[in-house]
Protein backbone atom coordinates (compact mmCIF):
# COMPACT_ATOMS: atom_id res chain seq x y z
CA UNK A 1 0.00 0.00 0.00
CA UNK A 2 1.17 3.51 -0.75
CA UNK A 3 1.43 5.88 2.23
CA UNK A 4 -1.74 7.59 3.38
CA UNK A 5 -1.08 9.40 6.62
CA UNK A 6 -1.97 12.50 8.59
CA UNK A 7 0.66 14.82 10.08
CA UNK A 8 -0.68 16.77 13.08
CA UNK A 9 0.80 20.28 13.19
CA UNK A 10 -1.69 21.76 15.65
CA UNK A 11 -4.61 20.45 17.67
CA UNK A 12 -5.39 23.24 20.12
CA UNK A 13 -8.26 25.73 19.98
CA UNK A 14 -8.48 29.53 19.79
CA UNK A 15 -6.75 30.55 23.03
CA UNK A 16 -2.96 30.11 22.75
CA UNK A 17 -1.20 27.75 25.14
CA UNK A 18 2.33 26.46 25.54
CA UNK A 19 1.03 22.89 25.15
CA UNK A 20 -0.61 23.04 21.75
CA UNK A 21 -0.59 24.94 18.49
CA UNK A 22 -3.87 25.83 16.80
CA UNK A 23 -5.43 23.79 14.02
CA UNK A 24 -3.32 22.63 11.09
CA UNK A 25 -2.67 19.28 9.44
CA UNK A 26 -0.89 17.93 6.39
CA UNK A 27 -2.33 14.87 4.68
CA UNK A 28 0.12 12.73 2.74
CA UNK A 29 -1.55 10.59 0.10
CA UNK A 30 0.05 8.78 -2.84
CA UNK A 31 3.10 10.99 -2.83
CA UNK A 32 1.13 14.25 -2.60
CA UNK A 33 0.73 16.65 0.31
CA UNK A 34 -2.33 18.75 1.06
CA UNK A 35 -2.90 21.04 4.01
CA UNK A 36 -6.07 21.24 6.08
CA UNK A 37 -6.43 24.49 8.05
CA UNK A 38 -3.51 26.82 8.58
CA UNK A 39 -3.41 28.48 11.98
CA UNK A 40 -0.87 30.98 13.21
CA UNK A 41 2.59 29.42 13.33
CA UNK A 42 1.91 26.67 10.81
CA UNK A 43 4.96 27.50 8.73
CA UNK A 44 7.14 27.03 11.83
CA UNK A 45 5.53 23.63 12.41
CA UNK A 46 6.35 22.63 8.84
CA UNK A 47 9.99 23.39 9.56
CA UNK A 48 9.93 21.69 12.94
CA UNK A 49 8.56 18.43 11.54
CA UNK A 50 10.57 18.50 8.30
CA UNK A 51 7.61 18.71 5.91
CA UNK A 52 8.55 19.97 2.47
CA UNK A 53 6.37 22.99 1.71
CA UNK A 54 7.12 22.76 -2.02
CA UNK A 55 5.00 19.61 -2.23
CA UNK A 56 1.91 21.34 -0.82
CA UNK A 57 -0.27 22.44 -3.72
CA UNK A 58 -3.71 22.59 -2.05
CA UNK A 59 -4.80 24.22 1.21
CA UNK A 60 -8.30 23.55 2.54
CA UNK A 61 -9.65 26.04 5.10
CA UNK A 62 -12.65 24.78 7.08
CA UNK A 63 -13.94 28.16 8.29
CA UNK A 64 -12.97 31.76 8.93
CA UNK A 65 -11.96 31.72 12.56
CA UNK A 66 -8.42 32.86 13.22
CA UNK A 67 -7.28 29.64 14.86
CA UNK A 68 -7.86 27.94 11.51
CA UNK A 69 -6.57 30.50 9.00
CA UNK A 70 -4.35 33.19 10.56
CA UNK A 71 -1.21 31.36 9.42
CA UNK A 72 -2.04 31.25 5.73
CA UNK A 73 -0.79 34.67 4.66
CA UNK A 74 2.49 34.16 6.54
CA UNK A 75 3.01 30.82 4.85
CA UNK A 76 2.19 32.30 1.43
CA UNK A 77 4.73 35.08 2.03
CA UNK A 78 7.44 32.68 3.17
CA UNK A 79 6.84 30.38 0.22
CA UNK A 80 7.43 33.37 -2.04
CA UNK A 81 10.68 34.30 -0.29
CA UNK A 82 11.83 30.68 -0.64
CA UNK A 83 11.42 30.86 -4.41
CA UNK A 84 8.17 29.01 -4.96
CA UNK A 85 6.95 29.08 -8.58
CA UNK A 86 4.17 26.47 -8.58
CA UNK A 87 0.59 27.70 -8.04
CA UNK A 88 -0.99 27.28 -4.60
CA UNK A 89 -4.70 26.44 -4.62
CA UNK A 90 -6.74 27.64 -1.66
CA UNK A 91 -10.19 26.17 -0.97
CA UNK A 92 -12.17 28.16 1.60
CA UNK A 93 -15.57 29.78 2.27
CA UNK A 94 -16.30 32.44 -0.34
CA UNK A 95 -16.08 35.35 2.12
CA UNK A 96 -12.36 34.69 2.50
CA UNK A 97 -11.50 35.65 -1.08
CA UNK A 98 -11.51 39.48 -0.78
CA UNK A 99 -9.63 39.32 2.54
CA UNK A 100 -7.00 36.99 1.11
CA UNK A 101 -6.53 39.15 -1.99
CA UNK A 102 -6.14 42.24 0.19
CA UNK A 103 -3.55 40.51 2.38
CA UNK A 104 -1.58 39.34 -0.64
CA UNK A 105 -1.69 42.82 -2.16
CA UNK A 106 -0.45 44.42 1.05
CA UNK A 107 2.07 41.88 2.34
CA UNK A 108 3.15 39.86 -0.70
CA UNK A 109 3.79 42.48 -3.38
CA UNK A 110 5.66 40.95 -6.28
CA UNK A 111 4.76 37.37 -5.39
CA UNK A 112 6.21 35.22 -8.17
CA UNK A 113 3.68 32.41 -8.02
CA UNK A 114 -0.10 32.33 -8.34
CA UNK A 115 -2.50 31.83 -5.44
CA UNK A 116 -5.68 30.40 -6.93
CA UNK A 117 -8.80 30.77 -4.81
CA UNK A 118 -11.67 28.25 -4.95
CA UNK A 119 -14.84 29.25 -3.06
CA UNK A 120 -16.38 26.44 -1.00
CA UNK A 121 -20.11 26.05 -0.42
CA UNK A 122 -20.20 24.95 3.23
CA UNK A 123 -23.87 23.96 3.01
CA UNK A 124 -23.45 21.17 0.45
CA UNK A 125 -21.65 17.83 0.43
CA UNK A 126 -19.81 17.93 -2.88
CA UNK A 127 -16.49 17.03 -4.45
CA UNK A 128 -14.30 20.15 -4.54
CA UNK A 129 -11.05 18.54 -5.67
CA UNK A 130 -10.29 15.45 -7.73
CA UNK A 131 -7.32 13.95 -9.48
CA UNK A 132 -6.37 10.44 -10.58
CA UNK A 133 -5.50 9.41 -7.02
CA UNK A 134 -8.17 10.76 -4.68
CA UNK A 135 -11.13 13.07 -4.13
CA UNK A 136 -11.84 15.72 -1.51
CA UNK A 137 -15.49 16.16 -0.59
CA UNK A 138 -17.00 18.75 1.74
CA UNK A 139 -18.85 17.78 4.93
CA UNK A 140 -21.35 20.48 5.98
CA UNK A 141 -20.96 21.28 9.68
CA UNK A 142 -22.78 23.56 12.14
CA UNK A 143 -20.61 26.21 13.79
CA UNK A 144 -21.03 29.91 14.58
CA UNK A 145 -19.75 30.78 11.11
CA UNK A 146 -20.06 28.81 7.85
CA UNK A 147 -17.93 25.72 8.26
CA UNK A 148 -17.18 22.52 6.38
CA UNK A 149 -15.16 19.43 7.10
CA UNK A 150 -13.38 17.42 4.43
CA UNK A 151 -13.59 13.77 3.41
CA UNK A 152 -10.51 12.54 1.55
CA UNK A 153 -11.02 9.26 -0.27
CA UNK A 154 -8.61 7.24 -2.38
CA UNK A 155 -9.66 6.14 -5.82
CA UNK A 156 -9.57 2.39 -6.44
CA UNK A 157 -6.29 1.02 -7.71
CA UNK A 158 -5.73 -1.76 -10.23
CA UNK A 159 -5.19 -5.36 -9.13
CA UNK A 160 -1.71 -6.60 -8.30
CA UNK A 161 0.14 -8.73 -10.83
CA UNK A 162 1.12 -12.23 -9.70
CA UNK A 163 4.80 -12.18 -10.52
CA UNK A 164 5.06 -15.97 -10.26
CA UNK A 165 2.42 -16.44 -12.96
CA UNK A 166 3.94 -13.76 -15.19
CA UNK A 167 7.32 -15.47 -15.00
CA UNK A 168 5.93 -18.99 -15.39
CA UNK A 169 3.90 -18.08 -18.48
CA UNK A 170 6.63 -15.82 -19.93
CA UNK A 171 4.20 -12.95 -20.33
CA UNK A 172 5.99 -9.91 -21.77
CA UNK A 173 6.18 -6.71 -19.77
CA UNK A 174 4.25 -4.91 -22.51
CA UNK A 175 1.12 -6.93 -21.60
CA UNK A 176 1.14 -6.35 -17.85
CA UNK A 177 -1.03 -3.23 -17.96
CA UNK A 178 -3.60 -5.02 -20.14
CA UNK A 179 -3.77 -7.80 -17.57
CA UNK A 180 -4.12 -5.31 -14.73
CA UNK A 181 -7.08 -3.89 -16.63
CA UNK A 182 -8.76 -7.29 -16.83
CA UNK A 183 -7.37 -9.07 -19.89
CA UNK A 184 -6.89 -12.85 -19.97
CA UNK A 185 -3.74 -14.40 -21.41
CA UNK A 186 -3.61 -16.87 -24.30
CA UNK A 187 -0.55 -19.12 -24.34
CA UNK A 188 1.30 -20.19 -27.49
CA UNK A 189 -0.58 -23.49 -27.24
CA UNK A 190 -3.90 -21.65 -27.36
CA UNK A 191 -4.83 -22.15 -23.70
CA UNK A 192 -6.67 -19.20 -22.16
CA UNK A 193 -5.48 -18.31 -18.68
CA UNK A 194 -8.26 -16.39 -16.93
CA UNK A 195 -7.40 -13.01 -15.49
CA UNK A 196 -8.29 -14.14 -11.95
CA UNK A 197 -5.25 -16.46 -12.00
CA UNK A 198 -2.92 -13.68 -13.06
CA UNK A 199 -3.72 -11.04 -10.46
CA UNK A 200 -4.52 -10.59 -6.79
CA UNK A 201 -7.15 -8.11 -5.54
CA UNK A 202 -6.28 -4.41 -5.38
CA UNK A 203 -5.60 -2.67 -2.09
CA UNK A 204 -8.79 -1.62 -0.27
CA UNK A 205 -9.83 2.01 -0.68
CA UNK A 206 -9.05 4.14 2.39
CA UNK A 207 -10.61 7.39 3.59
CA UNK A 208 -9.99 10.16 6.12
CA UNK A 209 -12.58 12.57 7.50
CA UNK A 210 -11.65 15.90 9.09
CA UNK A 211 -14.55 17.30 11.08
CA UNK A 212 -13.60 20.78 12.19
CA UNK A 213 -15.50 22.98 14.65
CA UNK A 214 -19.11 21.91 14.93
CA UNK A 215 -21.86 21.26 17.41
CA UNK A 216 -22.90 17.63 17.72
CA UNK A 217 -24.75 16.52 14.60
CA UNK A 218 -26.61 13.22 15.14
CA UNK A 219 -26.79 12.60 11.39
CA UNK A 220 -23.16 13.37 10.63
CA UNK A 221 -22.21 9.69 10.62
CA UNK A 222 -24.18 9.11 7.43
CA UNK A 223 -21.79 11.35 5.46
CA UNK A 224 -18.67 9.50 6.65
CA UNK A 225 -19.93 5.93 6.98
CA UNK A 226 -17.13 3.39 7.18
CA UNK A 227 -14.35 6.00 7.24
CA UNK A 228 -10.97 4.53 8.21
CA UNK A 229 -9.77 7.51 10.25
CA UNK A 230 -11.90 10.29 11.72
CA UNK A 231 -10.59 13.51 13.25
CA UNK A 232 -13.44 15.16 15.17
CA UNK A 233 -13.18 18.25 17.31
CA UNK A 234 -13.56 17.53 21.03
CA UNK A 235 -13.26 20.93 22.67
CA UNK A 236 -14.95 20.01 25.94
CA UNK A 237 -15.69 17.19 28.33
CA UNK A 238 -19.29 16.35 29.22
CA UNK A 239 -19.41 18.57 32.30
CA UNK A 240 -19.01 21.53 29.95
CA UNK A 241 -21.72 20.44 27.53
CA UNK A 242 -23.56 23.75 27.99
CA UNK A 243 -20.45 25.55 26.74
CA UNK A 244 -20.37 23.20 23.77
CA UNK A 245 -23.98 23.99 22.94
CA UNK A 246 -23.47 27.73 23.42
CA UNK A 247 -20.39 27.99 21.22
CA UNK A 248 -21.36 25.28 18.70
CA UNK A 249 -18.61 22.87 19.66
CA UNK A 250 -18.59 19.18 20.56
CA UNK A 251 -17.61 17.15 23.59
CA UNK A 252 -15.28 14.16 23.41
CA UNK A 253 -18.21 11.87 24.12
CA UNK A 254 -20.17 13.37 21.23
CA UNK A 255 -17.19 12.90 18.90
CA UNK A 256 -17.09 9.26 19.99
CA UNK A 257 -20.78 8.84 19.23
CA UNK A 258 -20.18 10.08 15.69
CA UNK A 259 -17.30 7.61 15.28
CA UNK A 260 -19.38 4.75 16.70
CA UNK A 261 -22.38 5.47 14.50
CA UNK A 262 -20.16 5.90 11.41
CA UNK A 263 -18.45 2.57 12.17
CA UNK A 264 -15.15 4.37 11.82
CA UNK A 265 -11.89 2.50 12.15
CA UNK A 266 -10.09 4.99 14.40
CA UNK A 267 -11.02 8.29 16.09
CA UNK A 268 -8.61 11.18 16.70
CA UNK A 269 -9.66 13.83 19.20
CA UNK A 270 -8.48 17.42 18.88
CA UNK A 271 -9.22 21.16 19.14
CA UNK A 272 -8.86 21.00 22.92
CA UNK A 273 -10.04 23.86 25.10
CA UNK A 274 -7.16 25.70 26.76
CA UNK A 275 -8.71 24.93 30.15
CA UNK A 276 -7.33 21.38 30.04
CA UNK A 277 -3.76 20.89 31.21
CA UNK A 278 -4.23 17.18 30.63
CA UNK A 279 -6.56 15.84 27.93
CA UNK A 280 -6.85 12.37 29.50
CA UNK A 281 -10.31 13.31 30.78
CA UNK A 282 -11.42 13.74 27.17
CA UNK A 283 -9.86 10.45 26.13
CA UNK A 284 -11.50 8.59 29.01
CA UNK A 285 -14.95 9.88 28.11
CA UNK A 286 -14.52 9.03 24.44
CA UNK A 287 -13.12 5.52 24.91
CA UNK A 288 -16.12 4.53 27.02
CA UNK A 289 -18.19 4.97 23.87
CA UNK A 290 -15.63 4.26 21.11
CA UNK A 291 -12.62 2.30 22.38
CA UNK A 292 -10.31 2.88 19.39
CA UNK A 293 -9.79 6.54 20.18
CA UNK A 294 -6.52 8.50 20.44
CA UNK A 295 -5.54 12.00 21.47
CA UNK A 296 -3.93 13.95 18.66
CA UNK A 297 -0.72 15.81 19.48
CA UNK A 298 1.75 17.98 17.60
CA UNK A 299 4.27 15.92 15.66
CA UNK A 300 2.05 12.86 15.61
CA UNK A 301 1.85 11.00 12.30
CA UNK A 302 -1.16 8.71 11.95
CA UNK A 303 -1.50 6.12 9.20
CA UNK A 304 -4.89 5.74 7.54
CA UNK A 305 -5.44 1.97 7.60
Amino acid sequence: MEPFRVHILGCGSAKPTLRHSASAQVVEIRGKLLMIDCAEGTQVQLLRYHINHTKIHQVFISHLHGDHCFGLIGMISSMGMLGRTAPLHVYAPADFEPMLKAQISMFCYGLEYEVVFHPVDTTAAQVIYEDRSFTVKTIPLDHRTPCAGFLITEKPTLPHIRRDMIDFLHIPVSQIMNIKNGADWVTEEGETIPNARLVTPPDPVRSYAYCSDTKYLPGLHRQIQGVNLLYHESTYCEEKIKNAEKYHHSTAAQAAMVARDAQAGHLLLGHYSARYNNEDVLLEEATQIFPNTSLSDEGMVVDVI
